[in-house]
């Protein structure tokens, strides 16, 4: 009896152990399968990354022909013996054709900015001095707008790691999207961009170091608040809506993240995060 439920128990076993084993070769080839397919997707879009930077660079060539040839047909217009309203047609349609030339050009290089390899350096800083060359770099710009440009930076070092040049880029499409969304000045409101800067600590109780992007505008709609980090959603006219994906790209980059808070009527604060250095 001892030995037949033995020979049982051994024969359960082997079952047991041969369909672990077939389960076990099951998963370790649906695995490589998607591993396949992952490096198989991964090149097809390097593939077609590499093409279409290739395009656009072919394509930003002839805009700069035509850009110069629209720019020559101008000055040429005025040495026309031709009636003056003939003369004006002419001249206001090679503006309208070097405008939109310039604008093309815009789109092309805003997409290969945001198509482009993203090479991060990072390097410990302070980001109450990042915060105050870029109020000194973009006030000129603001005063041209009607926006007061201000900033509140925290008295003490906030010291993260970041590659400053690329993040400078970021904020600047963000305080270029602020001066824009405010738009023109609103009876009793003043249009005001603020960059702020702290210290503190992530709901997991993680040091971090935090700038402030604030603007007095309309908000942002609940409706288009995750879209307007899709690519090519913009509420502009004549924006290519690169702008925000790529500031989003670049912090991310360097480990931080971007955070958005808006009232509708009241303004809008794009917060960006970054671990703080604590050594």
């Amino acid at each position: 009896m001892n030995v037949l439920l033995f020979g049982l128990g051994a024969l359960l076993g082997g079952a047991v152990a041969s369909v672990a084993s077939r389960w076990v070769v099951r998963r370790s080839v649906a695995r490589a399968r998607v591993a396949e397919r992952r490096a198989r997707t991964a090149q097809r879009l390097a593939e077609l990354g590499s093409m279409t930077r290739g395009l656009a660079h072919e394509i930003r060539n002839p805009l700069s022909t035509i850009s110069l040839n629209a720019q020559l047909v101008g000055e040429g217009v005025e040495d026309l013996d031709a009636p003056e309203e003939d003369k004006r047609t002419l001249a206001r349609r090679t503006k309208s054709l070097a405008r939109e030339v310039e604008r093309l050009s815009g789109i092309l290089e805003d997409f290969l900015e945001f198509a482009g390899e993203l090479r991060i350096d990072a390097a410990p800083a302070d980001l109450n001095r990042v915060a105050d060359e870029l109020v000194d770099f973009f006030l000129p710009q603001a005063d041209s707008q009607g926006v007061r440009l201000r900033a509140d930076l925290s008295k003490e070092p906030l010291r993260c790691d970041i590659d400053t040049p690329h993040l400078k880029q970021a904020v600047l499409n963000l305080m270029l999207n602020a001066a824009q969304a405010m738009g023109a000045a609103q009876p009793g409101r003043e249009r005001e961009l603020i960059l702020r800067t702290e210290r503190g600590l992530d709901p997991d109780r993680t040091p971090v170091v935090r700038l402030h992007i604030i603007d007095t505008g309309p908000g942002i709609p609940e409706d288009k608040r995750e879209a307007i980090f899709r690519p090519y959603v913009t509420t502009k006219a004549g924006g290519t809506g690169l702008g925000l994906p790529t500031a989003r790209r670049i912090v991310e980059a360097m480990g931080g993240r971007i955070d958005l808070h808006t009232e509708p009527g009241a303004g809008t604060d794009f917060t960006l995060t970054f671990s703080e250095l604590t050594d």
